[in-house]
C-alpha cells in the first residue's frame, strides 16, 4: 500500500514538487490555496464568484499523465484585444466545470479523469476567500495581489472571513504519512493554508511527519533577509502543537552571475543555511539546483527522491 503524501502550497512551488513526486509510488494529495486575485484568476473570481483557479490549474497540469500537448493547452494564455485577453484555457475550463458540477471540488474531479491525474488536487475551500495582510508599517491590506505589491513587509496574514475548509482536505491531512509544506511564497502560497483552526487541528491529529521544503531565494516583501531558521520559525508561529520536524535545503553553489542577476533584477538573495539555529530539526541537504530557461529551480526528480527516501526510511 502506497504511503500517503499531502502537500500544502500553491503556485509554481507545489507544481514543481508534484512534477517529480508523481514519478514515485506514493499517494499524492495537493491542497491548494485559493486566495489569488490577480490577472485571469482575479477576473474569473469577480465574474463567477468562485475560488481562485490559477494555482489549481498549475498543479493539475503538473500531475497530468496525458500527452504534453494537454499541459500546453491548459497553460495556453490568450493574447488578443477581446475579453479573452490574459485568460488561460485551464482557468476557463475550471470556471466552466465549477458552474456545471456546482462546486470546484467536483469540477476538478471531472477534469482529473480526463487528464488522468497521478494524485488528487483539493481546493482549500469552496469559499471565495479574501486574504488580508497586517503590514510592518501598521496598515491592513486587502487581497493577495495588493499584499504582494505593497511596499512594506508582511507581519501577519489572515482571512477577512473564516473559510469553511473542504472536508476532504481535513481527511487527507489526518490520514497522511507525510505532510509537506512546499517551497513557494511563504505567506501567500504556504501559510495561507495554515490560517484555519480546522487545518491546524487536522495536522495536530495526524501522525504524519511535518516537512518543509525551503525556498532557495528570499522573496521581496515576504522574506527579505530570511535564513532557513527564519522560514521555519515563521511557519511554526502558525502551526499548532505539531511543528516542522524536517527541512530540505539546497546546498548547491549558485554561480556569481545568477547571484547578481537575482539580486539586481528581482531583489532576491540566497536563503542562508544557519546550522547553529537548526539543532532541534532534521536537516536534509543536497544540491538541488537546476537551470531552466535561464531561471534557477529545484531539480524536481532529485528533490522527490530525497522526499521518497525520507518517507520510506525516516517517517514515524
Amino acid at each position: 500500500m502506497s504511503k500517503k503524501v499531502v502537500i500544502l502550497g500553491g503556485g509554481t512551488g507545489a507544481s514543481t514538487l508534484v512534477r517529480g513526486l508523481k514519478e514515485f509510488p506514493v499517494d499524492i494529495s495537493v491542497v491548494v490555496s485559493v486566495c489569488d486575485d490577480g490577472k485571469s484568476t482575479g477576473k474569473l473570481r469577480k465574474e463567477f464568484d468562485i475560488p481562485a483557479v490559477g494555482d489549481l490549474r498549475r498543479v493539475i497540469a503538473a500531475l497530468s499523465e496525458t500527452e504534453p500537448l494537454f499541459e500546453k493547452l491548459l497553460e495556453y494564455r490568450f493574447k488578443t484585444t477581446s475579453d479573452l485577453n490574459g485568460h488561460t484555457v485551464g482557468n476557463l475550463l475550471l470556471a466552466a466545470l465549477c458552474n456545471i458540477t456546482g462546486n470546484m471540488s467536483d469540477g476538478i474531479k471531472s477534469l482529473s479523469k480526463v487528464l488522468n491525474l497521478k494524485g488528487k488536487v483539493l481546493p482549500l475551500t469552496e469559499d471565495n476567500v479574501v486574504l488580508m495582510g497586517k503590514m510592518a508599517d501598521g496598515k491592513t491590506v486587502e487581497g493577495e495581489h495588493n499584499i504582494t505589491e505593497y511596499d512594506s513587509k508582511i507581519s501577519k496574514i489572515f482571512y477577512k472571513e473564516e473559510p469553511v475548509i473542504t472536508p476532504s482536505v481535513l481527511t487527507e491531512i489526518k490520514n497522511a504519512d507525510l505532510i509537506i509544506l512546499s517551497m513557494g511564497s511563504l505567506f501567500t502560497s504556504v501559510i495561507c493554508n495554515l490560517i484555519s483552526k480546522d487545518v491546524i487541528k487536522a495536522i495536530d491529529e495526524s501522525k504524519g511527519e511535518v516537512m518543509y521544503v525551503c525556498n532557495m531565494f528570499t522573496q521581496p516583501g515576504e522574506t527579505d533577509n530570511f535564513t532557513v531558521s527564519d522560514h521555519i520559525n515563521t511557519l511554526n508561529e502558525y502551526l499548532g502543537k505539531r511543528k516542522v520536524e524536517t527541512v530540505i535545503v539546497n546546498n548547491g553553489i549558485i554561480s556569481k552571475d545568477f547571484l547578481e542577476k537575482y539580486h539586481n533584477e528581482e531583489q532576491k538573495d540566497p536563503v542562508i543555511i544557519d546550522d547553529d539555529k537548526l539543532k532541534n530539526i532534521k536537516v536534509i541537504k543536497d544540491d538541488f539546483l537546476m537551470i531552466d530557461n535561464k531561471t534557477i529551480k529545484h531539480d524536481a526528480i532529485k528533490l522527490s527522491l530525497k522526499i521518497f527516501e525520507e518517507l520510506i526510511n525516516g517517517t514515524k
